[in-house]
């Protein structure tokens, strides 16, 4: 059965950086769409970002535009949210989940995507 993992997450101060990771346990992201989203603490997984199989077709919540950027490598094996400028408001575990198909849309409901990683945590220290 295929998983999801995303790698990356830690403890850094207000206005550090960090990389998190999504790769598949098949070795292949394509073909799909690849979100992340996050569930602070005590609150409901929340959509952060997309990017469709082709790359081209990108989406970003209010709150992260401007400071975070999803990125595909050329083999389709990585997906990659760039988070830059972070703040504590940014604290949560953040999820990589695909959807399968080849779609242009932003889809930013939990319930569009058939797979979920595990999750990694991400905590901003003020």
């Amino acid at each position: 059965q295929e998983q999801l993992v995303e790698s990356g997450g830690g403890l850094v101060q207000t206005g550090a950086s960090l990389n998190l990771s999504c790769t598949s346990s098949r070795g292949s992201l394509s073909s799909r769409t690849v979100a992340w989203f996050r569930q602070p603490p005590g609150k409901e997984r929340e959509f952060v970002s997309s990017i469709n199989w082709s790359g081209h077709s990108i989406y970003y919540t209010d709150p992260v535009k401007g400071r975070f950027a999803i990125s595909r490598d050329n083999a389709k094996i990585t997906v990659t949210l760039h988070m830059n400028s972070l703040k504590p408001d940014d604290t949560a575990v953040y999820f990589c989940a695909s959807k399968w198909g080849f779609y242009n849309d932003a889809y930013y409901s939990i319930n569009d995507y058939e797979l979920w990683g595990q999750g990694t945590q991400v905590t901003v220290s003020s």
